[in-house]
């Protein structure tokens, strides 16, 4: 296998871009849908879907995702009902851990235990991925396609693509979730529920890999087809079911909907992705020296709550800090231990002693350089990065300097004193809107 790097590689690779106009469209920038516009709309767009008489299966976010679900599922659940002759949601947890039968009547809506009452008939289950049966394989893409989908990042390199058997077993596959900036494939949604969202670990790592070494703050927010956004698209094309998508544009922390799309998962996406370019990136004029993100409680250890970090990064002044503020996260990675061994260092720290870390999980080695940003490593200079990241959190001291990162006493955040500092940008909500600064003009 060959290993390269090409900074501006986030640029068109592979496969065609979904085309917006052949969606079905609702909303946009700055609007916000009632909850009887959003029902009326996708009661609509199923209406005229061809799933008379066939298994369906939905695609569904995970609680770390924004998303007003009990109101989207019961327009479906009305929309299939006498149409669908079975009906089954899968959680795209992706790698994540299993959501508790509490948590899936909180996020789908209905009352635990009791799903029936709600959803009638409707199987309602997890990604387990960590189980070998979850999984069925639909091919391989192979080092000549590799090579072409990731514009030369990945060379002689196949991957065998498994998806969660359910959903290849359906007649119809549909993506129900919304769109964010994302750190590894430029815009969340569409393809990306099913890979990575209900796939195996080897698609899964290989992606993340693909944009890690792109790099997170090159990636994230880069419209159009990336390559993991074009490697993502290729491996759905494997999938026997049908593939739709109703793609969402959610106001960050809230239920309310800026605009929906429905129609294949590359058009529906492409709609939503153009609405969160202007919905989810907030732009500064100038740098800070400090950023303090204040984590939801949805995000329950460092591997999911390192949105807080690298959506506010690109804001941050060289030698500057981020602090993920979440007292309530006592776990670096409930699903991903073997985090707390590789620490966290940026890009260049593992590519230059590729030797010693090909053989880790290269979804591990990925997240690890999201958390810690841009730097350099050399022989002889060691690691260099280019902000501190500080977590003030429920981890213990011990555990946090021993992965590379700094540590706060969360009991001595003061978020007001923090607020009225003008050097330290703080944000309540962190996690989903993307910070960049302001292009400087000609």
């Amino acid at each position: 296998m060959t290993l390269t790097t090409r900074p501006g590689a986030a640029t068109a690779y592979g496969t065609e871009p979904g085309d917006p106009d052949r969606a079905a469209f609702l909303g946009g920038p700055g609007e916000r849908l009632t909850p009887e516009q959003v029902t009326s709309f996708v009661a609509s767009a199923l209406a005229a879907a061809d799933v008379d008489g066939a298994s369906v299966c939905l695609v569904v976010p995970d609680g770390t995702r924004t998303c007003p679900l009990p109101l989207l599922l019961a327009a479906a659940r009305d929309a299939l009902a006498g149409r669908a002759r079975q009906v089954t949601v899968v959680i795209a947890l992706g790698t994540h851990q299993g959501m508790s039968e509490d948590q899936l009547a909180r996020h789908l809506g209905y009352d635990p235990g009791d799903s029936e009452a709600t959803y009638p008939g409707w199987r309602i289950l997890n990604h387990e991925s960590w189980l070998p049966e979850t999984f069925t394989t639909l091919g391989t893409i192979g080092p000549e396609r590799m090579a072409e989908l990731t514009g030369g990042l990945m060379n002689d390199l196949s991957v065998d693509v498994r998806i969660n058997r359910h959903v290849a077993e359906a007649d119809v596959a549909i993506v129900v979730g919304p769109v964010f900036p994302h750190e590894v494939v430029g815009f969340s949604g569409g393809n990306k529920y099913f890979f990575p969202g209900v796939s195996a670990a080897e698609l899964i790592d290989l992606s993340h890999w693909v944009g890690a070494l792109i790099t997170s703050a090159e990636m994230i927010g880069t419209r159009g087809v990336t390559p993991v956004r074009a490697l993502v698209n290729e491996a759905a094309t494997m999938i026997p079911a049908r593939r739709l998508a109703l793609c969402l544009v959610v106001a960050s922390g809230t239920d309310t909907l800026h605009a929906a799309a429905f129609g294949t998962p590359e058009d529906a996406w492409a709609a939503c992705a153009a609405v969160s370019a202007e919905t989810h990136v907030s732009y500064r004029d100038a740098p800070v020296r400090r950023v303090l993100s204040i984590m939801p409680t949805k995000y329950e250890d460092i591997w999911t709550a390192a949105k807080g970090f690298y959506k506010l990064e690109p804001i941050v002044a060289d030698g500057g800090e981020v602090i993920i503020y979440a007292p309530h996260i006592t776990q670096i990675s409930v699903m991903h231990p073997h985090i707390a061994e590789i620490g966290y260092h940026n890009r260049d720290y593992f590519l230059g002693q590729w030797e010693r870390f090909r053989d880790q999980p290269w979804g591990d080695l990925a997240h690890s350089t999201h958390l810690r940003g841009q730097g350099t490593w050399s022989p002889e200079a060691g690691e260099r990065n280019r902000v501190t990241v500080t977590l003030a959190t429920g981890i213990p001291e011990d555990v946090v300097r021993s992965v590379n990162l700094d540590y706060l006493d969360p009991a001595a955040v003061d978020v007001a004193t923090y607020e009225a500092d003008p050097d330290t940008f703080v944000e309540p909500h962190a996690g989903e809107v993307l910070y960049r600064l302001r292009p400087r003009a000609p």
